[in-house]
């Protein structure tokens, strides 16, 4: 019964059942902002974890068009967590605040318990590929 929920009936009979496709992915674009840390949790493969900051800008006021306005700007943070081991030993390796990378990879909601035993909500972009775009210095970043 829980697979008829995830499959997807041509005709009547359960003699045709397809198993429907679906999509998690996640295209970034972003700089880096703290150096890439590597966890291990007893028993478990290494991670190497950090945050990737993206922005979004637009104008405000009565018309864009001829550039009248204020220029706003949204910084979203985003959680990267690297799994895969060869590309999580190079990003640990050479990843560095204010790196400008690309990463691919699917968005991942999960649960944690905080040091204060309170159960916390957590997003993390779990990456495939890593892309390194530059390597941080102050020529790149004007």
């Amino acid at each position: 019964q829980v697979l008829r929920q995830f499959v997807r009936h041509d005709s009547d009979t359960v003699t045709s059942l397809v198993l429907e496709r679906s999509m998690n992915r996640v295209q970034l674009l972003g700089r880096v902002g703290q150096d890439p840390i590597m966890r291990q949790v007893e028993g478990k493969n290494p991670v190497t974890i950090f945050s990737l900051a993206t922005n979004e800008m637009w104008r405000t006021g009565d018309s864009e068009v001829n550039q009248g306005g204020d220029i706003s700007q949204k910084t979203t943070w985003h959680r990267i967590s690297v799994f895969r081991p060869g590309l999580r030993d190079v990003t640990y390796q050479y990843v560095r605040k204010g790196s400008r990378i690309f990463v691919e990879g699917k968005i991942d909601y999960g649960e944690y318990t905080d040091k204060n035993n309170v159960r916390r909500q957590a997003t993390t972009i779990i990456a495939d590929n890593v892309i390194f775009l530059s390597d941080g210095s102050v020529r790149d970043k004007v």
